[in-house]
């Protein structure tokens, strides 16, 4: 693949680009880096010296990577999200179970949050005497504020539940 700039008519081979490089494009520190490495999220290419050079695509992995982590998934069900040739495979049933889960995230961090403004702004002597914060307390006493176990998400149905520390 050549990049044509669009001034002139220059054709230029993509770069490799190093470590620190990398780090400043992705706004990621080296060391996360090596670290993504280590788990087999990215691959480095080689070295120039002492420093680790990675592809260029390796920009377009880690985005991806980052959407992935602002969509709650871990490190580990990122692996998933890509095929033994380092493509993405992204099986579309486990974005499906994903903004499942941030669906009812929202709405149990929504009913915490209008308990609190509500507690904030009650006028009752006491928030003991609040019927409303008795209620709110009583749902948390019930667990109905927990987040929910955590599901490794698998491509094809090969989910693996986290155990949730018994009370």
């Amino acid at each position: 693949m050549q990049l044509a700039s669009s001034s002139r008519l220059e054709v230029k081979a993509p770069r490799n680009l190093d470590i620190g490089e990398v780090a400043r494009r992705a706004r990621l520190s080296p060391a996360t880096l090596r670290f993504y490495e280590e788990k087999g999220l990215i691959n480095s290419i080689g070295r120039r010296g002492l420093r680790r050079l990675f592809d260029h695509r390796v920009l377009e992995r880690l985005a991806l990577i980052a959407l992935g982590r602002a969509a709650g998934f871990s490190l580990e069900e990122m692996a998933g999200l890509f095929g033994p040739d380092g493509r993405p495979r992204i099986d579309k049933a486990v974005l499906t179970e994903k903004a499942a889960e941030l669906d009812q995230a929202i709405r149990r961090l929504t009913a915490v949050r209008e308990g609190l403004r509500h507690a904030a702004a009650c006028r009752a002597p006491s928030h003991m005497e609040c019927p409303t914060f008795q209620r709110i307390m009583r749902r948390a006493a019930e667990g109905l504020f927990d987040e929910p176990p955590k599901r490794v998400l698998r491509p094809h149905g090969k989910d693996k539940v986290k155990g949730k520390p018994s009370r």
